[in-house]
């Protein structure tokens, strides 16, 4: 959640980054800033009101007979128009409130404005490698090794869903653990978290209110919500604390299904595993001070690299434009990674800073010295990595032209030594 002081004392700004991001955001802002104005008004006028009240109540001491009655019938309707007034004064709170959570972040000044087409390319790693035959997707590779099923999965729970089997379902856990493994010895935690949470911890992220449509919930009055990605409870795992400086940086990372309805994405991606309701993706999490916000987020998007790197999968780094950026975070990073059958780059990873946006919504702060006043701090998140989109590309970009594919050396260790998935299973490479 933004900073609710820039309402009164820099609404300029505001109104100018948040201009930025999207048409919408603008206009929550202007009803935001109506009812913010509403509700400083009829503040004043309670704030003289009760200032009134003080002092007739003050001669009241003094005062008698007619005059003292008079000035009772005043401080009675006094008193009755404030309890009115202060009625509507809650009721603007929580409509102002409840719009501040419908307002994006504010863009860091160095994200480039406008949308998806002004994103910025800032590196690129790796040569995608040139074919001697025709490529083929990785639903048709996955079909004809027998480790890939959608057909199956459809018949089960519908579009948008998968089986892995054999040699993919070991490929996937080989990966999760290779991901873990180099998370681990990069300093961060591993945590296995609840897949269900309240809808205050998705909240929190800022998954809700505005992303409602994309979320899965139980049945009943109080639902529990499937989590979208294990930033939510990566992030909430701090809830409504005050951490000491001394614990700060705080790095987790996690191994869990993803659950995305997908809404609005009718049409895109429906073949294949770029777009699933269900996925397991491995989640970087950082809690940081603000003067370590900046640097933690370059070191985020260097794990994610690192990851494909090892993996030998050539990717781009991309700067999201104001635009074009996840509604929590003031500046994300994209990595792409190349995909042969489409002869194109798509997303894998995105790592962003969303500054004190959820720790003012979770509540999060930290203490910098034992008489120091609690600040919030900085939370950020990354992709270590989509495992579904990494073993796509491992398909695709490892493809032989017997059909077989080829994995990867730094990914053999965590499959038994093989390196070669051909129709037969896992193979070593001699």
């Amino acid at each position: 959640m933004i900073d609710p002081r820039l309402l009164t004392e820099n609404l300029d700004l505001l109104h100018e980054r948040l201009g930025t991001r999207s048409a919408g955001a603008s206009a929550r802002l202007d009803e935001l800033e109506a009812t913010h104005v509403a509700w400083k008004q009829l503040k004043q006028e309670i704030d003289a009101a009760k200032f009134r009240q003080g002092e007739r109540s003050q001669q009241m001491k003094v005062l008698k007979g007619d005059e003292q009655a008079l000035l009772r019938q005043e401080l009675k309707e006094l008193s009755d128009g404030i309890k009115e007034k202060q009625k509507t004064l809650n009721e603007l709170e929580e409509k102002r409130d409840s719009l501040l959570l419908f307002i994006p972040n504010l863009p860091k000044m160095d994200v480039p404005i406008g949308d998806e087409t002004h994103n910025l390319r800032m590196r690129s790693w790796g040569t995608p490698r040139t074919f001697e035959f025709t490529v083929a997707p990785h639903w048709e590779i996955g079909a004809r090794l027998g480790i890939l099923d959608f057909e199956r999965a459809q018949r089960m729970s519908g579009s948008r869903f998968s089986v892995l089997i054999a040699a993919g379902a070991r490929l996937e856990r080989a990966l999760i653990e290779f991901m873990l493994d180099m998370h681990r010895r990069a300093g961060y935690i591993e945590i296995s978290p609840p897949l269900l949470v309240k809808r205050e911890a998705m909240v929190g992220t800022g998954q809700l209110p505005n992303l409602e449509a994309d979320a899965y919930k139980t049945a009943g009055e109080d639902p529990y919500y499937l989590i979208p990605t294990a930033e939510v409870v990566l992030v909430n795992h701090h809830r409504e604390e005050i951490l000491e400086s001394a614990q700060l940086p705080v790095k987790y990372a996690a191994a869990t299904p993803c659950f995305r309805s997908e809404a609005g994405s009718y049409g895109r991606d429906v073949r294949g595993l770029i777009r699933q309701h269900q996925f397991t993706k491995v989640e970087m999490v950082q809690i940081t001070t603000p003067a370590d916000s900046d640097a933690a987020l370059e070191a985020i998007t260097g794990q994610a690299e690192a990851i494909l790197q090892a993996l030998e999968l050539p990717y781009q780094v991309i700067l999201l434009s104001t635009g074009d950026m996840g509604f929590s975070s003031a500046k994300t990073y994209d990595l792409e990674v190349w995909i042969p059958s489409e002869s194109k780059y798509r997303e894998i990873s995105s790592c962003s800073n969303c500054m004190d946006f959820q720790a003012r919504r979770a509540r999060i702060r930290y203490r910098a010295g034992a008489e120091s006043k609690p600040e919030l701090v900085h939370t950020l998140n990354g992709s270590g990595l989509a495992v579904g989109r990494t073993l796509l590309a491992l398909l695709e970009n490892g493809q032989q032209a017997d059909g077989s594919v080829i994995l990867p050396a730094a990914l053999r260790p965590f499959l038994g030594g093989a390196g070669r998935i051909t129709a037969a299973g896992l193979e070593n490479i001699d």
